[in-house]
């Protein structure tokens, strides 16, 4: 049965290569609810086809990946104490898809956005991506699973550095880390990413997608999950994390009170 999508995420076939892409590039391609919904199902969809082996993220336009959550919708929730996410606290972004995800990076990854990244396999960028997690300069912190995930797959000073200060940084130094594995021109991206794909394709699909879950489960994630979102929950709801998302929507400087 065909999989009912909205048009702001996108899910193709290609052969064993399943092309997912955040279409909604006028909002640098922000996601609402829908757009989360749409995106679990057709990963559901990617999990359970034995002809799909490998699938690729990716964003419309060239201006973002993914600029995380939309502030239209998820201000009023965040104000309110409550937290985005999954009601299972152990679960984040594909920490329970065993094929491999690439993902095409076509611009702004930051936010929601860069944590989406966080759980795919092998990581390409256009020259322009820009990364970054600036959730603490709006009184929030990032409980997709940054705070397991970054200092596990980049050194921990570089980890801290992004997480603390809330700083962007460019493909070049996102490569020099080892947050993603290669810089490529815009116009060469998605080439590059299929690339990949078919390589991978050329591997048997049961020996790919065990050595995957094998890595997967040892890294044994989980009770860091439940963790982040434990502790994160006093943030959400305070008066700094209501002041933060106003101060951003009326373009002024928050004034954090610290509580």
């Amino acid at each position: 049965m065909a999989l009912e999508l909205p048009e702001t995420f996108t899910y193709e076939k290609r052969g064993r290569i399943a092309i997912m892409t955040v279409n909604r590039p006028r909002a640098m391609n922000a996601f609402t609810t829908g757009m989360l919904a749409a995106m679990d199902a057709c990963f559901a969809d990617f999990q359970q086809d034995d002809d799909l082996w490998v699938a690729i993220l990716t964003g419309a336009g060239d201006k973002a990946f993914c600029a995380g959550m939309d502030l239209q919708e998820a201000i009023p929730r965040l104000n309110s104490g409550e937290q985005l996410g999954y009601a299972d606290h152990t679960k984040r972004p594909f920490s329970d898809v065993f094929k491999p995800i690439i993902a095409a990076i076509n611009g702004f990854c930051i936010a929601g956005g860069m944590e989406f990244m966080q759980g795919t396999d092998i990581r390409i960028a256009a020259e322009h991506a820009t990364f970054g997690l600036g959730e603490v300069r709006f009184g929030l912190v990032p409980t997709g699973g940054t705070h397991v995930r970054l200092p596990r797959q980049i050194p921990w000073a570089v980890a801290m550095e992004l997480l603390l200060t809330g700083e962007n940084i460019d493909a070049r130094r996102a490569c020099e880390i080892g947050l993603i594995n290669r810089v490529v021109p815009r116009e060469q991206l998605m080439d590059e990413a299929l690339r990949i794909a078919e390589k991978i394709c050329m591997n048997s699909p049961l020996a790919v997608r065990t050595a995957k879950e094998i890595v997967v489960r040892q890294a044994n994630l989980e009770p860091g999950f439940v963790l982040e979102k434990a502790i994160g929950a006093r943030v959400f709801g305070s008066h700094d994390a209501i002041e933060g998302p106003k101060a951003f929507m009326e373009k002024r400087k928050p004034e954090f009170k610290g509580r």
